[in-house]
Order: C-alpha cells, then sequence, then structure tokens
C-alpha cells in the first residue's frame, strides 16, 4: 500500500527515555524523571478521590461536545462555550488546525526551535514551512512577520516557548496581531501558562474580541498535571471553532478525561501550590546554575534550558547513568545544552550534585 510521498522523509515521534526503560538497563532502583516538564508534584487530591466513581457505564460512549467541562471553563476564561474546541492534549487541537487551514500551496511560518508537533504536521498536509530562527531564546517577531506572504495561513507563536522558555509579552504580542494580516491565523500556544509569573501575565484571552484571528492552545497536561488523561483545548472565534469542531473526531476525549479536568479546574489550592514550588525551585536551580558558570534561558515555565560547555548527549548520558532523565538539546534541535524539568526541592539539590560532578569531570 503506498502513503503519502512525504512519508517517506519522514519518521514517528521518539519519546524520551522511560522510567522502566532506565531502570531495567543500568540496573537503578530510583529514577527521577526531569524529561518531559511533567508536573512533579502530582495532581490533584479531587481528582484523585473522584476517579474511582467515573469508572461506570464504559460501554458508552462520552459526551462529544464534553458540555460539563466547556460550561465551565468558558465561564472560568470568561468566553462563550462555542468559542472551545477540546482535543486529546493540546497537541491534538495542532493536529485539527492543521487539517483545518493547511493544504499543498499554502505555507506556515514558526520559530526554529519551537514545538516540533507543528512542523510536523505541517509537512503532512503539504504545506511549505518556513523556520526563523530565535535571537536569543525569543521568537524573532519582525522576522516573522517579513516572512508572511500570500500564501500564508498559519503563523504558531508558543509562549513560553519549548524549549527555551521565553515568553512573549503582551506589547510584542498586540503590536505582531496589530501587524499581521487578519487572514492568517496566528495561534499562540500557551500549554505553560499557569507556570507565567503573575506580574508577566500577557492576559491573552482578553485580545480574543479584538483579533478574530487569534487562536489560544491550552493544556491540562502541565501545571493540572494530567498529563496521561489527554485534555487539551483551543480557544477562538466561533467561527475558527466551528471549523475546527468539524475536523475533530466526535469522542476524541473520554469522559474519565473531562471529569477530571473539571474536577481539576476547581482546585485552586493545587494549582497556587503547583506555581509557587515551580518559582522557587526555579530561582534556586538558576543560582545554582550561576554558581557553575552556566548560562541559561529566561523561562517562564515549569523548565529550564541550560547551556553547556560540551554536548547535551554527554550531560543527558552521564545523568542517566545517575538516575535522572533530562532532554538533551540535541534531541530538540538546539545543540549544546539540555532541558531539565523543575522538579522537587530534594530532587533539584541531587540533580545539581550530579552536574557539578560531570562539569569537574570534562
Amino acid at each position: 500500500m503506498q502513503a503519502k510521498q512525504v512519508f517517506q522523509n519522514m519518521s514517528p515521534y521518539t519519546p524520551g527515555k522511560q522510567i522502566e526503560e532506565v531502570k531495567k538497563e543500568y540496573g537503578l532502583s530510583k529514577i527521577v524523571k526531569l524529561a518531559s516538564n511533567e508536573n512533579p508534584f502530582g495532581y490533584s487530591d479531587k481528582v484523585k478521590d473522584a476517579i474511582p466513581r467515573m469508572i461506570d457505564h464504559l460501554e458508552i460512549y462520552p459526551d462529544g461536545y464534553a458540555t460539563a467541562l466547556r460550561e465551565t471553563l468558558a465561564n472560568t476564561l470568561h468566553v462563550g462555550e462555542k468559542q472551545l474546541t477540546f482535543g486529546c492534549g493540546s497537541d491534538e487541537v495542532v493536529d485539527i488546525i492543521c487539517r483545518t487551514y493547511l493544504e499543498e500551496g499554502t505555507n506556515t511560518v514558526m520559530a526554529t526551535p519551537t514545538f516540533p508537533q507543528y512542523k510536523h504536521n505541517a509537512v503532512i498536509q503539504g504545506a511549505e514551512i518556513a523556520e526563523v530562527p530565535l535571537i536569543n531564546g525569543y521568537h524573532d517577531l519582525e522576522a516573522m512577520l517579513k516572512t508572511i506572504n500570500a500564501q500564508t495561513r498559519v503563523v504558531w507563536l508558543c509562549s513560553p516557548n519549548n524549549p527555551t522558555g521565553t515568553l512573549i509579552s503582551r506589547d510584542k504580542l498586540v503590536n505582531f496581531l496589530n501587524e499581521c494580516s487578519t487572514d492568517v491565523m496566528v495561534v499562540l500556544d500557551e500549554a505553560y501558562y499557569e507556570y507565567i509569573e503573575d506580574s508577566h501575565n500577557p492576559d491573552s484571552i482578553g485580545l480574543l474580541n479584538d483579533y478574530p484571528n487569534l487562536v489560544i492552545l491550552r493544556t491540562f497536561s502541565k501545571a493540572y498535571g494530567l498529563a496521561n488523561l489527554r485534555v487539551g483545548y483551543g480557544v477562538a472565534s466561533e467561527e475558527i471553532t466551528t471549523h475546527l469542531n468539524i475536523t475533530r473526531g466526535p469522542f476524541n476525549t473520554s469522559s474519565i478525561s473531562q471529569i477530571s479536568a473539571l474536577t481539576a479546574l476547581e482546585d485552586e489550592g493545587f494549582l497556587q501550590q503547583t506555581y509557587q514550588e515551580n518559582i522557587k525551585n526555579k530561582k534556586a536551580f538558576m543560582q545554582a546554575c550561576d554558581e557553575m558558570n552556566l548560562s541559561y534561558y529566561d523561562s517562564e515555565a515549569n523548565f529550564l534550558f541550560v547551556k553547556l560547555p560540551t554536548s547535551g548527549d554527554a550531560m543527558f548520558e552521564y545523568l542517566l547513568k545517575k538516575g535522572f532523565i533530562v532532554r538533551s538539546g540535541e534531541a530538540l534541535g538546539h545543540p549544546n545544552g539540555v532541558r531539565i524539568t523543575i522538579g522537587s526541592t530534594e530532587h533539584m539539590g541531587e540533580l545539581v550534585a550530579n552536574m557539578k560532578e560531570f562539569l569537574a569531570s570534562i
């Protein structure tokens, strides 16, 4: 059977090392995973308590409209219920956008390096890819505007950006939206929105009424700690979400996922704890990097990209043998660095000690 021609030059997503895999390979009993930007503090106890009550009527399809979650989230965000599109993680919403708006003869603009699924899904749809290098870890918004042409359908802005963690400020975002053609969709991927320091909050949802070409992506996988349950969403005009919901599969989020996300929304205490612990431990890790003479990007996320005097692969392999899984920059399109998820105080202390050992050995 013949697949699309483009698949001959593509490969499936390669996930980072998994805990059980590393335990077996290195004979270790304890593994700390700081590679996938998961929440080290788990998820809300309210969700944990509620899940046993959700496991009923598994023979029945879930609510394809996600009504209860939709109503609560719309009220929380102060948007209309018809402005929401739910996905199996926000990465599925990325795929839905590509399937809806991209095709042969069109192009899409994005930063590099950034979240790789923008490019991956766009290529499958036959669109041309225009990548604009970051400047000091930040989106080069002026260059991105200049790259847009008559064939551009979608521009991707990842803020905070993955893998650098850098934030597009509200002023710069508004200026970009003012300069960008209204015929071009601007997708603002805010997967790490809940980690942004309050004083830097861009209040992007408040821009939707003024910019009908804006689409905002968020997820329950990161700060809410529900990565395993796969719930993300897009917020946009009703016209856009109508198109996206035509493309979206009718039962793409399960009842358990929907109710868990709804319950997580109601536990503001857990979200605040996650926010405060992340800021505290990230600042302590930044100070430790300063002491090791290692530079890093400004991060408004729950990870830090640390630059190294050697390859990211070398640091990755060394830490792996010590029981720590991080993400090598080489795997992210940014050599000579590692992306490290901010973990607990205890784990970050152990990680720093191992990093110091590695640097002393090179």
